[in-house]
């Protein structure tokens, strides 16, 4: 063990970071990481789902340690490696540190499950991951700044060249920071944002400008912990608020600082940005935050005069770190597409998961430039298209160059039972997003029994768009055998919309609640391609137009469909309503048909005309009908339904209550 104490003290003169492998028996690998700690001072962050050590946490609980700084770590991935925890911890670690991590033997790894496997795999049980598992041992056995220690082998210690001595930053603004701190002092009003990877001194420019700036300013962020690096520079002209607490509140100030920006839901960013006249936001970019990419796409785009400013060289460690270049190859963090021919006939062609084995650099270009294009991506995207099962893609190319890719992931196929039981909200397994969502919400309980293929992403090169090469991808997997449908789920704006028509989908769907990442509602729409998929396809279209008018009150969105609204209870009604009274239908499915039951109703149905009719919200109505919680306001709605259509048809309630409880037994 004595190697890395002279490892370290490199690091530390040379402003790096390295990547430590273990890799053995669970004891081994316990023993080895124990000593290091003991051997070599630090903070030692332990990071894994059975944290037995302090500091330690799991790592769906390292979000709330973003923007605090830490002096080595380790990283548990013997039974799951959760890649995007892994990634966010190396970006809190500061120069001079190991990232320490735990793997099972590398000869065994590859057919292991990987417990984490079921947030991404849309599997009911946990799969294994060989192709990610070769892909990552292959990038850490090539680097040489990696030290792999294998259980049984000697310690492979290289010892690395040296690098000039690092000067780390005094606290005054590097060149970077200096550019932005003049003309953010300079705006009279308006937005601003700073984006960068991990790193880069977007917190602590953030405190600089505090201290520079006249008047009072307020910080706010997902979490107070994670602005410990805006609160050291800011010194006294620190103040934080919560972001709901600074909504509810009337406090005003010349400034907004909001820190980690894209992590706050779109609605609520945007109904705080609208109350200051200068904001600085500041986000991470990088894949594994999941959100920054929606951010610029998303959220930044509703400002006409927005001031976007980046920083790239880093500040919490020198530029070349061996950690940061590993991290980046094993997750592909590089998502800028090539150059693309402006010109040249196209050719499309299939792909399936096995390329990441016969040709992984196409893989990985396919990979980029879907992240490219997307505003949802994470290292979980890179793991879910590598090895989940049920992934398919299509590529276009101009000779040799990827111009555009499309992925897709098989849906649907549930037995009749379990497709009636998702509808009456007995059940909910894993995956089957849309075929879910169109028997869950929407009025066939057999929805979810025809094969679909839905669209999870679709990119065309920049220098290509406009041209046809994404119409021309799903016409080309819309010929595919064996499909009733291909489906799309995506926020809705008019633009993307204009896409889906001129692809041929029909809109079946308007969500209820809008996306945390992009502030859009969720729209669903099929592209039929059986007679069963367009029975399916019109049945749902059909009960949209009808409820639209109830929804947009609802939503307070424009849906783009022809209003067929219609003040009577037809038989889908009747199914709807007795799915919510005597199942577990949601009220967000249910709205349009209860507020066309209550206009044939006489009763008072109190708790259902105080949500429906007099709009008031779920406290206050709880409140006035003295009943404890939202779970028992439910009840209470329930029950009031089942009321009013025994007294419209008892014989009619009774014959669709007993049907429908019987759903809840199913194989």
């Amino acid at each position: 063990m004595a190697p890395f104490a002279s490892i370290v003290a490199q690091l530390a003169r040379e402003g790096h970071r390295r990547l430590v492998v273990l890799s053995g028996d669970v004891s081994w690998t316990q023993a080895r990481s124990q000593a290091l700690r003991e051997q070599l001072p630090g903070d030692w962050l332990w990071v894994g789902d059975d944290a037995s050590v302090e500091p330690g946490c799991a790592p769906k609980a390292l979000s709330r340690l973003l923007g605090r700084e830490f002096t080595h770590a380790i990283f548990d991935a013997r039974c799951g490696f959760d890649v995007s925890a892994f990634a966010a911890l190396s970006g809190t670690l500061r120069a001079g540190s190991l990232l320490v991590l735990l793997l099972p033997a590398l000869t065994r790894w590859p057919e292991q499950v990987d417990q984490d496997s079921v947030r991404w795999s849309d599997s009911p049980n946990p799969v294994s991951t060989p192709r990610f598992v070769r892909h990552f041992c292959r990038v850490i056995t090539q680097d040489p700044a990696v030290i792999v220690w294998q259980q049984h082998d000697p310690l492979p210690v290289a010892p690395l060249p040296f690098a000039p001595e690092w000067l780390p930053a005094s606290g005054e603004p590097l060149n970077e920071q200096a550019k932005i701190l003049t003309a953010l002092e300079s705006m009279a009003s308006g937005v601003a944002v700073v984006t960068a990877p991990r790193g880069r001194g977007k917190s602590a420019l953030a405190g600089m400008l505090l201290q520079r700036i006249k008047g009072r300013a307020l910080v706010t962020a997902p979490a107070k912990g994670a602005t410990e690096v805006i609160a050291q520079f800011a010194g006294d002209k620190y103040h934080f608020m919560a972001p709901d607490a600074l909504l509810a509140c009337t406090e005003d100030a010349d400034w907004l600082v909001v820190d980690e920006a894209a992590a706050i839901p779109g609605p609520l960013l945007g109904k705080l940005v609208s109350r200051f006249s200068r904001v600085l936001l500041t986000t991470t970019v990088q894949g594994y935050e999941g959100t920054g990419r929606g951010f610029l796409l998303k959220f930044c785009a509703r400002f006409s005069h927005l001031h976007h400013y980046s920083l790239s060289e880093p500040v919490r460690w020198a530029p070349g770190c061996p950690l940061e270049r590993v991290i980046a190859s094993a997750l592909l963090f590089d998502d800028e597409p090539g150059p693309a021919p402006l010109t040249g006939e196209t050719f499309i062609t299939p792909v399936e998961p096995q390329v990441w084995e016969h040709q992984p650099e196409l893989a990985a270009r396919i990979y980029a430039l879907l992240c490219s294009a997307h505003y949802r991506t994470s290292p979980l995207d890179l793991r879910r298209m590598m090895d989940a099962p049920g992934q398919h893609f299509a590529v276009a190319q101009v000779a040799d160059t990827l111009t555009g890719a499309l992925w897709l992931v098989d849906e649907g196929g549930l037995s009749p039972a379990l497709s009636q039981a998702v509808w009456a909200g007995y059940r909910r397994p894993r995956g089957n997003l849309v075929a879910q969502s169109l028997a869950a919400h929407g009025g066939a309980p057999l929805a979810a029994t025809l094969t679909g293929r839905r669209i999870s992403r679709v990119a065309v090169h920049p220098a290509r768009q406009r041209a046809g090469t994404g119409q021309a991808l799903i016409h080309a997997v819309s010929r595919a055998e064996n499909l009733d449908y291909l489906s799309v789920s995506f926020g809705y704006t008019d633009e993307l919309w204009r896409f889906w028509q001129r692809c041929g989908f029909v809109l079946v769907r308007m969500g209820s609640h809008r996306e945390a990442s992009s502030g859009c509602y969720t729209a669903m729409a099929l592209l039929p391609l059986t007679e069963a998929g367009r029975a399916l396809c019109e049945g749902e279209h059909r009960r949209l137009c009808r409820d639209a008018r109830v929804i947009e009150r609802w939503n307070g969105e424009k849906i783009p469909v022809v209003d067929g609204w219609a003040s009577t209870l037809n038989s889908d009604d009747w199914l709807e309503l007795a799915g919510f009274a005597f199942a577990h239908r949601p009220f967000s499915a249910s709205v349009a048909a209860l507020t066309r039951l209550l206009m044939e109703s006489e009763r008072p149905l109190q708790a259902l005309r105080g949500k429906i009719e007099r709009g008031l919200d779920d406290a206050a109505l709880g409140s006035t009908l003295a009943l404890p919680g939202r779970k028992a306001l439910l009840v209470a709605q329930r029950a009031e339904t089942a009321q009013a259509l025994s007294a419209l048809d008892p014989t009619r309630c009774e014959q669709l209550k007993t049907a429908i409880m019987q759903w809840q037994f199913f194989h």
